[in-house]
């Protein structure tokens, strides 16, 4: 039986879309409905402010990208929505990954437990961007589900309460919340017990 941790699982959601009112955006929000009420959701907002990874800057740096760190150490697990942009994850996405895996000896996301979901208005939803973000996670010392949601034509996946319109999505998008959050619990119950056990 799994243990309840003694606080509520505490979820960060980003978007790697920078649009307002973005089709990955709208995806999170989705997301952030189909989790229960005893799960603190929050969504960070200021992925425009960290700037691109500079080992120059680590000393120093800007104040989103500490904003960005604190949020990811405030959070027991990710979830990641992503468009794909040639192909491949967005730079602004990718820099803000780069930066919570530093430094090195203590990175915000090291035994985070994250997932990626991702949409598109092309046929694929962003499959190729979401891999690539689960593999820059894993790289980065997070615990990345193996799953994954292609919303593909995005334009015309949403109505107009922000519910996915195919069954199967909004399926998927509920068993991969419902995943994350067990993860999450999990993990807060084995660093639990291991202070625990390491208590004199």
């Amino acid at each position: 039986m799994r243990s309840a941790p003694e606080r509520p699982v505490r979820i960060l959601g980003i978007s790697g879309s920078l649009r307002r009112d973005s089709y990955n955006g709208r995806l999170l929000a989705r997301a952030a409905q189909l989790l229960s009420a005893e799960v603190h959701y929050a969504r960070f907002e200021q992925l425009k402010a960290i700037p691109p990874f500079d080992q120059d800057d680590e000393a120093s740096p800007a104040p989103g990208v500490t904003a960005w760190r604190d949020s990811v150490k405030w959070a027991d697990a990710l979830l990641v929505s992503t468009p794909e942009y040639n192909s491949s994850l967005p730079g602004q996405l990718k820099n803000a990954i780069d930066w919570a895996s530093r430094p090195a000896d203590r990175p915000a996301l090291r035994g985070k437990d994250a997932a990626v979901i991702g949409a598109s208005t092309g046929m694929f939803g962003a499959v190729w961007a979401q891999a690539e973000v689960r593999k820059a996670l894993a790289a980065a010392g997070a615990r990345v589900l193996d799953r994954e949601l292609a919303v593909g034509e995005a334009h015309a996946q949403f109505d107009n309460n922000g519910r996915l319109l195919g069954e199967a999505l909004e399926e998927q998008l509920q068993q991969i919340v419902t995943c994350l959050v067990a993860e999450a619990t999990t993990s807060i119950a084995a660093r639990r017990a291991a202070s625990l056990a390491g208590a004199p």
